[in-house]
């Protein structure tokens, strides 16, 4: 059963300085005994201003001497502050950029996926322009992720990414081997969350899982049954950053996620 754990989960005690990525490594491998650490890179570190600052090559070759210590895998890598569009266009090569940067980080870490947001929350619908813009940019950055082995692409995080009819079309414009989306599952508008989950099925390489979908198990199976359908074989991840308590919540969150991968396959 390939189970992981998103590093925002851990996000509250980030803050509260009882975290950090060496203790997350920690956690995930001798307390709930995983071999896969599922980043997100605001794990990385801030800066004064709480921008997300990455390591240098020094600093991700101690990451990567700490990963292969504990034997872990980097199924996936939730890149924030590296979007494709934003409401302000001067910022376009300037996250471009910054995305270039944490895939190079990625790759020295041997993520086998990578998420890209093509948006933020601000951006709620796009324009054809727009549209072929991040066709046009994901293409390339598929491009360099078939040359690192790894697959790229967004997640239904927020704003216009949270309709899956706009998905598929980026995902069969890009027409890309390595073109990936990661599932945040029942993440969508509210009345595209009974198609949405399968409409982009074929494409998915990564799943987040939250306490919502742990607890609507019916609409959590019919979820599992298309992934399933379409050959889906990756990771689930728990994301459930709670507000205290986080050790223990995760640990509930694991044994939900167990109960429902178990259920779907005796049903299938």
């Amino acid at each position: 059963m390939k189970l992981s754990i998103g590093g925002f989960s851990f996000f509250n005690s980030m803050n509260a300085g009882t975290m950090d990525l060496f203790g997350y490594l920690e956690s995930v491998k001798y307390r709930y005994r995983l071999n896969a650490a599922d980043l997100w890179n605001g794990q990385f570190g801030r800066d004064a201003s709480n921008q997300i600052v990455l390591p240098d090559d020094d600093a991700v070759k101690k990451i990567r001497a700490a990963l292969d210590e504990r034997q872990l895998i980097v199924p996936n890598i939730a890149i924030d502050s590296a979007h494709l569009i934003d409401a302000d266009p001067g910022m376009t090569d300037k996250l471009y950029q910054n995305a270039l940067a944490n895939m190079r980080v990625a790759e020295m870490l041997g993520a086998k996926t990578v998420r890209i947001d093509f948006c933020t929350a601000k951006t709620s619908e796009i324009s054809e322009r727009q549209f072929e813009y991040i066709v046009g940019k994901y293409r390339e950055l598929c491009d360099r992720a078939a040359a690192g082995g790894y697959f790229v692409g967004p997640e239904n995080h927020m704003g216009a990414a949270l309709d899956p009819y706009l998905l598929k079309r980026i995902a069969e414009a890009v027409d890309h081997p390595n073109f990936g989306i990661l599932l945040h599952l029942g993440r969508w508008n509210p009345d595209q969350v009974h198609v949405g989950d399968k409409l982009v099925a074929p494409w998915v390489v990564h799943t987040h899982v939250d306490t919502k979908t742990a607890a609507a198990e019916e609409n959590a199976l019919a979820s599992l049954k298309a992934l399933h359908q379409a050959g889906y074989d990756g990771y689930w991840a728990v994301e459930h950053n709670a507000k205290d308590n986080q050790y223990e919540e995760i640990e509930w969150m694991l044994a939900a996620v167990k109960k429902l991968l178990r259920t779907a396959e005796r049903n299938n």
